[in-house]
């Protein structure tokens, strides 16, 4: 999940290198995500209206599910 997160934002920015995304495991069926990048880039990420921001949500979900897991993605500043 952690790589999937960081091949997409990576494709979205401009600076590739300042992507970063750490994995926290909360208990066993909740891991929350955070993703880090660079000032100018948060706003790729987010999209408009926050709508690349909720598609890469969905996907982490689904993603999670097939684990039998729940995911969170916080987007940094």
């Amino acid at each position: 999940m952690k790589e999937f997160i960081e091949f997409i934002s990576k494709h979205l920015v401009d600076t590739p290198d300042s992507v970063v995304v750490e994995a926290t495991e909360n208990n066993d069926k909740t891991i929350e995500l955070s993703l880090k990048v660079g000032a100018d880039d948060v706003g790729k990420v987010i999209g408009k209206q926050g709508k690349t921001a909720q598609a890469m949500r969905t996907l982490l979900t689904a993603i999670a599910a097939k684990d039998g897991k729940r995911a969170i993605l916080k987007i940094l500043d």
